[in-house]
């Protein structure tokens, strides 16, 4: 595995973690809630009174802001090494995952290991090291490229 050095942005990704780390903290804060994706687009199915404007404004935000982005500076090209069947599937999975894990790596990863939650420390491990195994085994042992 090589690095690509010309596409090494770590300001771009200090400041985008920074603002991630921000808006997380202002949510809870703010909200009293956990700034976890999966949980927030869960709610839209089963919605509560007054539970929706924000949810939906959440998500709009996260759709608009590489529009936003886009105007001081230009976005990554987007390249998905896959095919629709596999995109598909994985995103199956990644859902089922969220279910069974009570939370996704937004949730866990960044809200969760942030408050030092023990469950989101074995959720986190868990999401990583299934990661690991799935490229090993597609890459290595099933030549899935």
């Amino acid at each position: 595995m090589t690095v690509d050095w010309g596409s090494f942005t770590p300001w771009s990704a200090l400041a985008g973690g920074i603002i991630l780390g921000l808006a997380s903290a202002l949510f809870i804060l703010v909200n009293g809630r956990i700034l976890g994706i999966s949980g927030i687009i869960g709610g839209l199915f089963r919605p509560r009174s007054g539970d929706i404007g924000w949810r939906v404004a959440f998500l709009l935000g996260l759709l608009a802001s590489p529009l936003i982005f886009g105007l001081w500076g230009s976005l990554p090209a987007a390249q998905v090494d896959a095919g629709w069947t596999s995109v598909g599937i994985a995103g199956l999975l990644v859902g089922i995952g969220t279910r069974y894990g009570a939370g996704c790596t937004s949730g866990h990863g960044v809200c969760g290991l942030s408050r030092l939650s023990p469950r989101s420390l074995v959720a986190t491990l868990s999401f990583m090291v299934a990661g690991f195994i799935t490229v090993y085994v597609l890459r290595h042992l099933a030549g899935v490229a």
